[in-house]
């Protein structure tokens, strides 16, 4: 059994698009998943399942919920242990704890073309900054509501699809 996190990007647990934690559980118990774990109302499931095709399990679940929602819902999925690596890939590690809390990662559906990766560096300032690791973008900014690093703009930008956490959120998914 491989464990993995789904990253559901599109759906608002508490907003436009109402799902319970205990529904979408449901769902991805009928698509044959187990160890099923809906981190509270954050859009993360953790699950194990014995397909090692990461595509194959996003398609899966994607049309899952379509079914069953009538409605699409990007998913991106990681193995925990690539979450585990996220974590330690973290560039600006030498922030203090406090800083940490203006920290998030966007995890994109794809890494960026190389002509691409640099392209958010244009962008970064004394108070708010990203940088591209892999297939993932960390971004300090101290008031991500307004940053310029919104999840939209790095779709644009980099041309893939993608869905941010806040740090503390992803530094608690390997304990669960």
């Amino acid at each position: 059994m491989i464990s993995y996190v789904a990253l559901l990007h599109g759906i608002n647990l508490i907003g436009q698009r109402p799902v319970s934690v205990d529904e979408l559980n449901k769902y991805f118990e009928l698509a044959g998943f187990t160890n099923i774990r809906a981190f509270i109302q954050t859009g993360i499931i953790l699950f194990d399942s014995d397909e090692t095709n990461e595509s194959l399990i996003q398609s899966n679940i994607e049309d899952f919920i379509y079914s069953n929602l009538g409605y699409r819902v990007n998913v991106l999925i990681r193995m925990i242990h690539d979450v585990k690596k996220v974590i330690k890939n973290n560039p600006f590690d030498n922030l203090s704890n406090s800083e940490k809390q203006n920290l998030y990662v966007t995890f994109l559906s794809n890494a960026p073309a190389p002509a691409l990766r640099g392209a958010l560096g244009v962008y970064s300032n004394d108070a708010e900054y990203a940088r591209v690791v892999n297939k993932e973008v960390y971004v300090y900014s101290p008031n991500y509501g307004m940053t310029c690093f919104s999840n939209n703009f790095i779709e644009r930008k980099l041309g893939v699809t993608a869905t941010t956490r806040n740090w503390a959120t992803i530094t608690k998914l390997p304990e669960l």
